[in-house]
């Protein structure tokens, strides 16, 4: 795999300063069901890493001192982790919102049969990949069956009471990702979209669509430096930069946790090896957190944040202007 660091380094990205921590998004490890094109995270099957126990309970510590309103749970498929369903119920416990970052499929895995059942009990808001309402696009990006499982799995979510506007706890949004190299197209009228085909097909409810950027990192990275894309993306990305965007990008409330427990102002910086420092100026761990919120620090920036500031913007939670229109 072509390693896109190098490339990225070098950046007049402007410098922005974190604000107050609302947001813990954990990597619980890098094993998957799947193996995706667009992965940032290079996940697949083969893969080990995995969180521990110990650092596991050093996060709940944090939720609690801290008193952070979200924990967003991503991998690989952080449901594989074998205390993911332990640090839900601890998080919820806290009165802590839960996001799991779900890839539809692993609910079709051997030993995850309660797994929807637990996500509902527990009021787990999911964050569904879906990268298109076709099956041929989805199945190209994903592999083979992939679209037919993930509408059996949201049907399986809506029966449980997922994408019920009434029920506020039991949140369901789609994901959509680009095919290749291009920026997502607007969000709100993708949305309509979703909701016009995916509804008439299937009868599926969902309560909302998040477009998300393709970083220029790992896997997709990778790819575009094969294919000799690379610079013409990093291209479309610095063109279509909106300086408003900057307001609203997630590094600013959000610090991402990795496997092991390094922390990193981004999942994407986590992917680069980009890592906050502690005080100490050593790279800070999920125990610094005890100690520090890192408000008012410097956030570690590369060439690859345009992806995050481009068009309509791109973030964990979508567009950050949903109306804009993509150049």
């Amino acid at each position: 795999m072509h390693d896109t660091f190098p490339l990225l380094r070098e950046s007049d990205f402007p410098r922005i300063r974190r604000r107050s921590l609302d947001c813990l998004q954990v990597n619980l490890g890098y094993r998957c069901n799947q193996s995706c094109v667009h992965c940032h995270v290079a996940a697949g099957p083969t893969r080990t890493e995995e969180m521990s126990r110990a650092v596991v309970n050093d996060i709940l510590r944090v939720l609690a001192k801290h008193q952070i309103g979200t924990l967003d749970l991503t991998g690989g498929a952080p449901e594989l982790n074998p205390h993911f369903r332990f640090l839900v119920h601890e998080a919820r416990a806290l009165d802590v919102h839960v996001i799991d970052r779900c890839n539809l499929t692993i609910l079709e895995e051997p030993g995850q049969e309660t797994l929807a059942r637990f996500l509902a009990d527990h009021a787990v808001e999911i964050v569904a990949s879906l990268p298109c309402y076709s099956a041929e696009n989805v199945d190209r990006q994903r592999g083979d069956g992939v679209f037919e499982s993930s509408i059996r799995a949201l049907v399986r979510l809506n029966a449980l009471g997922y994408g019920d506007e009434s029920k506020e706890r039991h949140a369901l949004s789609l994901v959509y990702n680009p095919q290749g190299p291009v920026l997502p197209p607007d969000q709100q009228a993708l949305e309509a979209d979703y909701r016009r085909i995916l509804g008439e097909q299937f009868g599926i409810r969902f309560t909302r669509l998040l477009t998300l950027a393709n970083m220029p990192i790992q896997r997709f990275g990778s790819t575009l430096i094969s294919k000799g894309t690379f610079a013409a993306y990093m291209k479309l990305l610095r063109d279509n930069y909106v300086a408003a965007n900057l307001d609203s990008v997630m590094c600013r409330s959000l610090i991402s946790v990795d496997w092991q427990g390094y922390l990193y102002d981004c999942d994407f910086n986590q992917m680069l090896g980009i890592p906050i420092s502690n005080k100490e100026g050593r790279r800070a761990c999920v125990a610094d957190l005890l100690e520090d919120d890192f408000v008012g620090a410097m956030v570690r920036v590369a060439d690859h944040c345009f992806g995050c500031t481009a068009g309509q913007g791109s973030s964990c939670s979508g567009a950050l202007h949903p109306s804009s229109v993509v150049a």
